[in-house]
């Protein structure tokens, strides 16, 4: 059956040779090989490594990939790659801003949107055979295009096409999460899956959410030339950051001229002569804002709706969400799912690390032996706006409320020569440990790059390491990982002063004691 291309707007040559990777115009499905040893729902980055990953292995297996849009999925077509075209222009444009600081006179004339918009299109499309169909058939996959829906525990449709299976995975993403508005519908919005499509620059944008979606691509709009305004539920941007780790950002936000609304509730949205007017509450006071454009980024539901769960005897949970165990495996032990869809870090790389669990357990391991863990993942996840936000473990809120009694080190930026001499001293490294172990319980870094750095401290807890096998490394200067040098010495400096405050206690308490058997 022919299965046309959706429609990537603006049809350009850029989008035209995107097409032609991930969703060929007039593809026809293949005549099934029933039954599949493994067919695969979603071809994101979950379903692509898993698919990819068990062809690659060469055992002759019988595979199939089902996607409904684009291969490539969210980080491809609507997410990483493309938000990052935009990002890093966007810190194009502030190095420009602020090279006056450093004796040099430039004069930014303009900023051409339409033009970093092609360029975002062009990178996409070079990027896109990573992801395509032939890479797909090289390796032997048969790729169906269509809308999947589970008729039983062992079967599934493709568009009124049966595919029978021994073992299937759900990776099918997560879509936005839209708001209950009055008038948000009716007037119009943006996600991210169409704001990519945007040729020509909003003057005003609304931003629902402060997230890491909304800090990063408000952001970036604010640097080429939109007002920006984001609109926070919370009392401060990026909720689940500590309330000092985010005012970083905040303030950062700010200083460009981005507007607030912290703490509001949107009340409804209405259509004027002039643009969309945003009607909100902060305490008891009611305002209205006009924009030309609204983005919604509050967030990612489960793209679970057409499957037909129940079918194959999958429940989902009251809030709507695919479970699954620690294997990774839904109420259906031949069933498995990996990606947005079942992950609470909806991310590409969690989605990769995922998708590997999902190729082991449900090809390597017999009678369940051998298997991997979903909760031993140890996940770093990164903002990236400038200074950038990077994270593993725990905060700190979270670590004092979980009771574990946390010992902090802290380290400023500028206090990193490096930093300093690039003007870029904004921003920390805080480590969370638990003093009684050296057992690393998390960690955060705000400042340039700081999504490079948080690397080697994933990596020493991934290895059960502590901040000890930190003072062990020499690091080149000046560079800015030097801020983790910096964290090991002041360990290292604290562990010294606890021996010798410990060794002084116990030399005064043997000598009270002798005190006290000699006057007896």
């Amino acid at each position: 059956m022919s299965s046309p291309s959706p429609v990537v707007a603006p049809l350009d040559a850029f989008n035209q040779a995107l097409l032609e990777q991930v969703h060929p115009p007039n593809w026809l499905n293949p005549t099934p090989r029933n039954p599949y040893d493994l067919v695969v729902i979603g071809a994101g980055t979950a379903g692509l490594v898993t698919a990819l990953g068990t062809a690659g292995l060469k055992l002759g297996l019988k595979i199939a990939l089902i996607e409904k849009q684009l291969l490539g999925g969210d980080c491809l077509n609507w997410g990483c790659v493309p938000s990052k075209c935009l990002i890093e222009a966007a810190r194009r444009v502030a190095l420009v801003r602020n090279a006056q600081e450093f004796g040099i006179e430039v004069d930014l004339k303009s900023i051409d949107f339409a033009a970093i918009m092609a360029r975002m299109r062009r990178v996409r499309s070079q990027i896109s055979h990573h992801d395509s169909v032939h890479r797909c058939q090289e390796l032997g996959i048969d790729v169906f295009f269509g809308v999947a829906q589970f008729t039983n525990s062992t079967t599934l449709e493709v568009d009124g096409t049966a595919l029978k299976f021994r073992r299937a995975v759900i990776a099918t993403g997560a879509k936005p999460t839209v708001p209950a508005i009055p008038g948000l519908g009716e007037v119009g919005y943006l996600t991210n899956e169409t704001i990519f499509s945007l040729t020509t620059l909003p003057p005003r944008l609304g931003i629902i959410g402060g997230g890491p979606i909304g800090c990063e691509l408000g952001q970036a709009f604010q640097q080429f030339g939109s007002q920006v305004t984001i609109f926070q539920r919370g009392a401060h941007l990026l909720s689940r950051e500590d309330p000092d780790v985010a005012a970083i950002l905040q303030h950062r936000l700010q200083n460009e001229g981005v507007n607030l609304a912290l703490g509001a509730q949107l009340e409804s949205v209405a259509l004027t002569p002039t643009g969309k007017s945003i009607h909100y509450r902060q305490g008891d006071q009611v305002h209205s804002l006009e924009v030309d454009q609204i983005l919604v980024a509050v967030g990612r539901s489960p793209n679970v709706g057409s499957l037909n769960l129940a079918a194959a005897g999958i429940e989902l949970t009251e809030q709507g969400h695919l479970e699954v165990n620690d294997y990774l495996q839904t109420r259906q032990a031949h069933i498995y799912a990996a990606g947005d869809v079942c992950l609470d870090h909806k991310f590409t790389h969690s989605a990769d690390a995922a998708a590997r669990i999902v190729i082991k357990n449900a090809l390597f391991s017999p009678f369940g032996l051998g298997r991997s863990q979903l909760s031993r993942l140890i996940i770093p996840q990164v903002t990236y706006t400038q200074p950038e936000l990077a994270r593993v473990g725990l905060t700190l809120e979270k670590a004092q409320t979980q009771g574990l009694r946390p010992a902090v080190i802290e380290i400023p930026f500028s206090e990193v020569d490096r930093a300093i001499a690039a003007g870029e001293a904004e921003g920390m490294i805080r480590v969370i440990y638990d003093p009684r172990g050296d057992r690393i319980l998390g960690a955060v870094i705000v400042g340039y790059q700081a999504g490079e750095m948080i690397s080697q401290v994933t990596q020493t807890m991934v290895h059960q390491k502590g901040l000890k096998s930190l003072t062990q490394v020499i690091y080149p200067y000046p560079t800015r990982t030097e801020v983790i040098k910096k964290v090991a010495d002041t360990y290292y400096q604290n562990s010294l002063l606890n021996s010798v405050s410990q060794y002084l206690l116990n030399v005064a308490l043997k000598l009270t004691t002798l005190n006290l058997l000699i006057k007896t």
